[in-house]
């Protein structure tokens, strides 16, 4: 399904990067460094920057809901074998009482 809206976005990405091929130069302020590309090619690599830097940010964002759900889901596991153990427990005093054993005293 993500190939569905991916490759239309590839393709419009490189008529994009074809169409625009007049040079611009870029400048960052204030610093004297300067670029020159065509301008297909800088407004790409920007935006992949743009995205990457959101990406980071969206990331590490969700580092506490990821760390929540971590701590959560070993709460469950324990909470599981505890469970399992009660259960084997009562298993166990089941067959006892179908035996006709006396249950061994609670610890």
């Amino acid at each position: 399904m993500r190939w569905v809206l991916f490759v239309p976005l590839l393709i419009l990405i490189a008529l994009f990067a074809l169409s625009n091929t007049q040079e611009v130069e870029l400048r960052l302020w204030p610093f004297d460094i300067g670029w020159a590309s065509p301008l297909g090619i800088a407004v790409l690599l920007l935006s992949a920057v743009g995205f990457l830097l959101g990406a980071s940010i969206a990331w590490a964002a969700a580092l506490p809901a990821r760390r929540r759900a971590r701590e959560l889901q070993n709460a469950a596991r324990l909470l599981e074998a505890e469970l399992a153990g009660y259960k084997a427990r009562e298993e166990q005093a089941r067959r006892d009482a179908d035996l006709g054993r006396l249950p061994a005293p609670a610890p």
